[in-house]
This record gives structure tokens, C-alpha cells and sequence, in this order.
């Protein structure tokens, strides 16, 4: 199950994009579109600005807009960014490994296994999948 966060991320990055025009969108009206409370929005935003998927302008005419189009912008960078390792268990992510405290060996693991399947299954969505496909 993905967070709230990562809920509220994809469908803030899908608002910029569907507004098709290159003039920033002002967080208030995101948060209405969505219906995404205005300070957890906020929280978002900086996060995924300050992980290069978003940019802002101050001032009149200010908002928040895509650094890239949204046919480059993979959803791989957005699960990331959001919702940290797509792994769902720590000994089979490939940017965020961590043995098991309680596994003594991971060939054997049935765990292991599955979670490999799931981890590659959903890989393989997020790789091909752009946020230009969401809108």
C-alpha cells in the first residue's frame, strides 16, 4: 500500500501536468483540484522540488510547475522521491539494501524470493510507465 504522501504527490504532479500550459499553478489551487489539505500539500511540494521533479516562482503569477515534461518523467523518480525504496522488504531493494536481523541466509529465504518477484513486477511498471500516461 503506497502513503497518503505518495498518494497526494502523483495526483499534485498529474494537476501541474494536466494544466498543459507552461505558467506555474499556485499550491491553493492544486490542493482544491485534488482536495489535498493546503500544509500537508505544501510539504510535498518542497520535497519534490527539492528533488528536481518540481520548480517554483514566487510572487504574482507564482506556483509550481514540471522541470520536465511529463513524458520524461518516469515514475520510478516520483516512487522514489515520495515513498523512498520500492521494495517492500529491505534485503531485496537494489538503492536501499539492508540485511534481514532475522534471516540467516537469503538464498533460502522463501520471503526473499517472492519479494523479488514483487519488487521486479512493480519495476517494471513504474520503468515504463511516464506522467504523461496518468494524464
Amino acid at each position: 500500500m503506497i502513503s497518503k504522501r505518495t498518494k497526494y504527490g502523483i495526483k499534485a504532479l498529474a494537476c501541474i501536468a494536466r494544466s498543459g500550459d507552461l505558467k506555474p499553478i499556485q499550491t491553493y489551487v492544486i490542493a482544491e483540484r485534488e482536495n489535498i489539505s493546503l500544509k500537508y500539500l505544501e510539504s510535498i511540494l518542497i520535497e519534490m522540488r527539492k528533488n528536481g521533479l518540481l520548480a517554483s516562482k514566487k510572487g504574482k503569477g507564482g506556483g509550481y510547475y514540471l522541470l520536465k515534461p511529463a513524458n520524461e518523467i518516469k515514475m520510478t523518480h516520483v516512487m522514489r522521491v515520495l515513498e523512498g525504496p520500492i521494495a517492500m522488504v529491505p534485503c531485496v531493494s537494489l538503492n536501499y539494501y539492508e540485511k534481514c536481523d532475522d534471516c540467516p541466509d537469503e538464498i533460502s529465504c522463501s520471503v526473499n524470493k517472492l519479494m523479488i518477484q514483487v519488487r521486479d513486477n512493480m519495476l517494471a511498471i513504474y520503468r515504463n510507465t511516464y506522467l504523461s500516461d496518468l494524464i
